[in-house]
C-alpha cells in the first residue's frame, strides 16, 4: 500500500526585512554577512501573526488545493519551536479553524527544525496502519533570534502543511521511504521562560547539521539502494544558503538539483517549515515521475530523510492554491523599528 502526500499548502507573511537593514543597526558588514550566509532578506510576521495563524493558513491552503472533506482528517500534528502557548496545543486551534474537528488525535510536536517532518512520519504510520483516513502534518514557526545575535539575520516566519493519505488515486506524491538519524547533541536550546534560544557555536556545523543530515541521507539511500543521480531534485534543511549547498555537494547532489527548492535566500530560516517549504517549492515545479530527495534537520539533534516520487495528479492540483513563488513575490519591506515591533522585541502598552 502506497502512502504519500494528498495535498500541500504553504503560507509566508508579506513583510520582509533586508539583511542590510539589520546590519546597519548593529554596525556589521552586510556584504560579508550576505556572502557568508547566502541570505539577503527574511520574512517578518505581522503584529497579529503567530505560529497558530500561520499553521491555520497553511492547513486551509492544503485543504483547498485538494478540495477534500476536512472531516476525513483523523490526526492534526503541528511541529514548531515557537508554539504560542506553553500549555495549550496549537493543533486543536488548527483542527477547529480548518474544519477538521472532532479529530481522533491532535498534538503538538517539538524537535527544533525537524518537528514538522516528525509529524509527517507519525501521520504516515497512522495512515498505513488504518487507524486514520488522512493526517495533517504541519511545520510552522515564528523563529526567534535575540537582538544582535547571529540568528537575527536568518530567523524568519512561515509554514507549510501536508495532508498524508494512502489512496493512490488521491496522491500527488508517493513517499517511497523514510529514514532518521538521531543523537543527543546540544547545539541549540531554549529553556522554559527564555525569550530567545542559545546555540553552541562549535556544535552547530559539523557535529550538528552535517553529521545528522549526511547520516540520515546516506542511511536512506543505502536502505533503498539509490544514489543522487536517481533523483531529479533534492532539498535539505535551510538554516542559511551555505549549509544546504555544501551538504548537497558532500553527498553528490548538484546545484541544479537543489536550486528549485532553495528558498532561504529570499525567505530566511522558517525553522520547522524550512525543509518542508523547500519540498513545497519543488512540488510546485516538478513533473509527474520526478523524484525528490529531502532531508530535514533539527537541533538536539536529528535528521529525517525522505524519498518522494511525484504522480500525475500534481498537474491537476498544483494551481489550486498559492505556490511558494507567489507567496515570496511582492514583499513589503520594513525598517528595523517596525520589524522589532512585529517580532515583539518592542512591547507596546
Amino acid at each position: 500500500m502506497s502512502v504519500g502526500i494528498v495535498s500541500y499548502g504553504a503560507y509566508v507573511p508579506k513583510y520582509r526585512i533586508k539583511i542590510d537593514e539589520i546590519a546597519r543597526l548593529w554596525g556589521d558588514d552586510a556584504d560579508i554577512l550576505k556572502s557568508g550566509l547566502m541570505v539577503y532578506e527574511k520574512s517578518v510576521p505581522d503584529v497579529d501573526e503567530d505560529t497558530a495563524t500561520i499553521a491555520v493558513e497553511a492547513a486551509r491552503a492544503a485543504i483547498s488545493r485538494s478540495d477534500i472533506d476536512a472531516k476525513r482528517i483523523g490526526a492534526v500534528y503541528t511541529g514548531s519551536e515557537s508554539h504560542p502557548y506553553a500549555v495549550k496545543p496549537t493543533s486543536t486551534i488548527v483542527a477547529e479553524a480548518s474544519g477538521a474537528t472532532p479529530v481522533l488525535t491532535a498534538a503538538d510536536f517539538e524537535f527544533a527544525c525537524k518537528a514538522g517532518t516528525a509529524a509527517v512520519q507519525a501521520c504516515m504510520g497512522l495512515v498505513s496502519s488504518g487507524m486514520i483516513d488522512l493526517g495533517l502534518a504541519i511545520g510552522a514557526d515564528v523563529a526567534q533570534g535575540a537582538p544582535g545575535d547571529a540568528l537575527e539575520y536568518t530567523a524568519a516566519a512561515g509554514g507549510v502543511a501536508y495532508i498524508i493519505g494512502n489512496k493512490e488515486s488521491e496522491l500527488v506524491a508517493v513517499i517511497e521511504d523514510t529514514f532518521s538519524f538521531t543523537t543527543d547533541t546540544p547545539d541549540f536550546w531554549r529553556r522554559e521562560g527564555m525569550p530567545y534560544p542559545e546555540h553552541g557555536g562549535r556544535f552547530t556545523g559539523e557535529p550538528g547539521y552535517f553529521k545528522h543530515v549526511t547520516n540520515a541521507a546516506k542511511g536512506l539511500m543505502e536502505k533503498m539502494h539509490t544514489k543522487p543521480s536517481d533523483y531529479d531534485f533534492a532539498v535539505f534543511h535551510q538554516p542559511n544558503g551555505k549549509f544546504p549547498s555544501r551538504v548537497a555537494s558532500m553527498l553528490g547532489f548538484s546545484k541544479e538539483q537543489i536550486n528549485p527548492g532553495l528558498v532561504v535566500p529570499r525567505l530566511g530560516n522558517t525553522y520547522s517549515g524550512s525543509c518542508m517549504i523547500g519540498i513545497a517549492a519543488t512540488l510546485d515545479q516538478a513533473k509527474p515521475g520526478d523524484r525528490i530527495f529531502a532531508t530535514a534537520f533539527g537541533s538536539g539533534a536529528g535528521g529525517d530523510a525522505f524519498s518522494i516520487r511525484v504522480t500525475d495528479r500534481i498537474e491537476e492540483l498544483r494551481d489550486r492554491a498559492p505556490k511558494v513563488e507567489e507567496l515570496l513575490a511582492n514583499p513589503v519591506y520594513v525598517d528595523y523599528s517596525r520589524y522589532a515591533r512585529h517580532k515583539g522585541k518592542i512591547k507596546v502598552a
